[in-house]
């Protein structure tokens, strides 16, 4: 299953291309054919393009206030071929795009509503929210950034060409939120068909069960499963799901190769190093989320995963 469709190629260290390439000769024998003792011979020093999608993890938030309209354009810029973003909702029922399910860490809310701790998305109407400053927590110079709908993401990442990995954020707190997503998508469909065919949209939750909910309501869209689920659990997974999304360190590449075998795709996160970068791409990954997505693609462009 094919859903990704990557704008950047990478060659991959010794070791994944001495796979490609020991797939490629198992592939001949069986085939019938005759393949030179030289071929195999050489054939760890064979260039094997390795595609990798570029996620950026809520825009380019390394370097701009995360989950803003800003942040999205400006990680389509450096190279995201994917926008990550998370979406809860407000007291009156907007769907809004913000990572913490409290508005302290990105806001100025505190000094606003001193008196309304814990300060919780739920809590709060979306014109409230609008009176807040999402940008300075990150630098006084992206001062009056606000936190923006569901609509105004994906009008702005369809405006840059991008694609979007969406996360329904905390969907327990949320009940229906799975059928709000869709009906908000619904209003762009141009986008969605588009963005669907062109492998650049996908759904992802750390709740299985939300993923299961909206894939009954949008079985065209694919869905991810955030974590790192067993092996064992791997194969009743694959009967629905599209992607695993793990965390980079709790994987190894025979989980990502399991992964693949069942018919899966896997983005890893959130991986931001150049270490760490080269690392993920060597277990095979299909798309790494970083909050540098220059980096990802300067590494792509280098051409060689050393892992």
């Amino acid at each position: 299953m094919r859903l990704l469709t990557p704008t950047r190629q990478i060659r991959p260290s010794g070791r994944r291309s001495a796979r490609a390439a020991s797939v490629f000769v198992g592939i001949a024998l069986a085939a019938g054919a005759t393949v030179p003792v030289t071929a195999v011979a050489h054939a760890s020093e064979a260039p094997a393009s390795v595609t990798v999608v570029n996620a950026a993890h809520r825009g380019a938030s390394a370097y701009f206030p995360e989950n803003t309209l800003l942040s999205f354009r400006e990680g389509i810029a450096l190279g995201g071929d994917l926008t990550e973003l998370d979406v809860q909702r407000s007291r009156d029922g907007e769907l809004v795009v913000i990572h913490d399910t409290n508005l302290a860490r990105t806001t100025n809310v505190e000094q606003l509503f001193p008196d309304r701790a814990p300060w919780k998305v739920s809590e709060f109407t979306y014109a409230e929210m609008l009176s807040l400053d999402a940008g300075s927590w990150k630098d006084p110079k992206f001062a009056g950034e606000k936190i923006p709908t569901l609509s105004e993401s994906i009008q702005t990442i369809r405006n840059g060409s991008g694609g979007m990995l969406l996360e329904i954020k905390a969907p327990d707190l949320y009940p229906g939120i799975e059928a709000e997503v869709a009906a908000e998508m619904s209003t762009f469909p141009g986008y969605v068909q588009s963005a669907v065919a062109a492998g650049r949209l996908v759904v992802q939750s750390f709740s299985f069960g939300s993923m299961k909910a909206f894939k009954s309501l949008e079985p065209t869209i694919p869905v991810g499963l955030l974590g790192t689920p067993t092996i064992a659990q791997l194969p009743e997974l694959a009967t629905w799901a599209d992607q695993i999304n793990p965390y980079h360190y709790s994987i190894d590449a025979a989980y990502v190769a399991e992964v693949h075998r069942l018919g899966m795709e896997c983005l890893t996160w959130t991986v931001d190093s150049d270490a760490d970068i080269r690392r993920a791409i060597d277990l095979g990954v299909d798309g790494v989320i970083t909050n540098r997505p220059d980096a990802l693609k300067r590494i792509l462009a280098d051409g060689v995963a050393r892992g």
